[in-house]
């Protein structure tokens, strides 16, 4: 509490210690008057008509009859229509991460040296450099064989695919006991290997499901396609009654591979690593007591029509006719802009009056008032308990966390995520959310919130509320094993 100046005098910093706590409790207590506002205000209005209905008499009662009945019928006949026309709740019974076989942990060192016997000096010390500064750990997976390293084709493709996909279903259906054949949705989003027959086929072929059964294959959405398989199970659930969508999401690493000597598409070998999830969702009212979070919000953002969000994450040919997908320098700053965006959306839906109305102050007094000040950020923190932001590379992560203003610990489970098993692209947020249960931290009414970035631009939201509280011990997921060895320690 105290500090030496140069002169060897010695100054407490206890004014200053004391000024802070003061002015948290300041905000604290604006924020309680603010979020019990109403319930201030509805006190007197009560005490008043209780007051008045202690002066009636039985004649009086008597003659207001009729109009109770009328007020009665109308009431039960909106709360009818109200219930009638309200969304489906969708639930999500639980989900899996898939944890490749340990003959494809690829360490960095082991990495770069696969690398020198395929690249160039200069693209192998490129993406060396790269490696080194990417936030990624000693233990993440690429789907190589050691006889013929980096160099794939349509059968790796394929069996990678295969791999990750049917290992992540088979994990969940052990989880939830649920019937392969009682699920009448299935959701596929792989963004670059889209075969024919497609890969969701590949599922119902594999489990031979139904005839009947509704199937997807999203492809070319990037990294946030996870988030919007979410949104289009939860649309298509509303229209079918008592029904499971499976949901899976991957990316086939082999496909994605580059090998030519353009910079910008070296980038994605140095962050993109083998992964999967697959979520069941459910709107059957019986599944709500077993079920591990119920689905809130849901808000997408697309950036597209801006040439240079369009652009920031490309796929095409170098000059060499080598395909790749190139990701500009821009890339920071239009997903920056697009999570601005798609919070501004969400904020309303989420945050505490309190919060809202700082926000629109903040607002009036720059754009009317011509204040300077910074653009309020609202605190997320009071809205949410846990946040699952895309492991998409430690660059994402410094700027998403620069603009949410979240501390380290709140970043921890996308950091551990980033370091343990690379960027999954759009099943990385599952890993997060898998890490915070592993830890024991997801409490009954927990919210989380789920941020995905990907090409075109997009950034999407998706909000969980948890139904009830995850038993570490139970529940068994990717990181059980090892979770007592995180959180590591990471470089600056």
């Amino acid at each position: 509490m105290a500090e030496m100046s140069p002169n060897g005098e010695v100054h407490s910093n206890l004014p200053n210690f004391l000024l802070s706590v003061r002015l948290k409790n300041v905000r604290l207590g604006y924020h309680y008057l603010i979020s019990n506002a109403i319930y201030l205000l509805l006190l007197p209005v009560l005490a008043a008509v209780g007051v008045h209905l202690s002066t009636f008499t039985l004649e009086d009662l008597m003659n207001h009859l009729a109009m109770l009945k009328s007020c009665s019928t109308f009431v039960v006949f909106l709360a009818t229509v109200y219930f009638m026309s309200r969304p489906r709740n969708v639930y999500l019974v639980n989900f899996a991460c898939y944890k490749p076989h340990e003959r494809f942990m690829m360490s960095k060192q082991r990495t770069i040296e696969y690398g020198s016997d395929v690249f160039d000096e200069e693209c192998f010390i490129f993406q060396k450099k790269i490696l080194e500064r990417s936030g990624l750990g000693d233990k993440t997976y690429i789907p190589i064989e050691s006889s013929n390293p980096f160099k794939f084709n349509y059968n790796s493709n394929h069996n990678e695919a295969k791999t990750v996909i049917i290992g992540a279903i088979d994990d969940l259906l052990a989880k939830t006991g649920v019937k392969i054949r009682e699920i009448g949705i299935v959701i596929v989003n792989s963004s670059v290997f889209n075969p024919t027959p497609s890969l969701s086929s590949m599922i119902v072929n594999h489990y031979k499901l139904g005839a009947n059964v509704i199937t997807y294959n999203l492809g070319g959405m990037g990294c946030s396609a996870g988030l919007i398989s979410v949104d289009l199970a939860n649309r298509l659930l509303q229209g079918q009654a008592n029904s499971y969508a499976l949901v899976v999401s991957t990316e086939i690493v082999s496909a994605a591979f580059y090998l030519g000597k353009q910079r910008s598409k070296l980038l994605s070998n140095c962050l993109f690593r083998m992964g999967s999830s697959a979520v069941l969702l459910s709107n059957r009212s019986s599944d709500r007591r077993r079920s591990k979070y119920q689905l809130m919000h849901v808000v997408r953002t697309h950036k597209g029509a801006d040439d240079r969000a369009f652009r920031c994450a490309y796929q095409d040919e170098d000059e060499d006719g080598k395909k790749g997908i190139s990701l500009s320098k821009d890339l920071m700053a239009v997903a920056g802009e697009a999570l601005k965006a798609n919070i501004t959306t969400l904020g309303p839906l989420v945050l505490p009056v309190s919060e809202q109305l700082l926000f629109f102050a903040s607002i009036i007094a720059r754009n009317v008032f011509k204040v300077k000040m910074k653009p309020y950020i609202p605190d997320f923190k009071m809205a949410f308990e846990h946040f699952c932001i895309h492991a998409g590379g430690r660059a994402v992560l410094d700027e998403s966390q620069k603009n949410l203003e979240l501390p380290q610990s709140l970043m921890e489970p996308s950091r551990m995520t980033l370091n343990r098993f690379g960027n999954t692209s759009s099943s990385s947020v599952w890993y997060s959310l898998a890490y915070s249960e592993a830890k024991g931290r997801i409490k009954k009414g927990d919210r989380a919130w789920q941020i995905g970035f990907g090409s075109g631009f997009k950034c999407n939201s998706v909000v969980w509320r948890a139904l009830r509280t995850v038993d570490a011990a139970k529940e068994k997921n990717a990181w059980t094993d090892e979770i007592q060895d995180f959180p590591v320690h990471l470089p600056c």
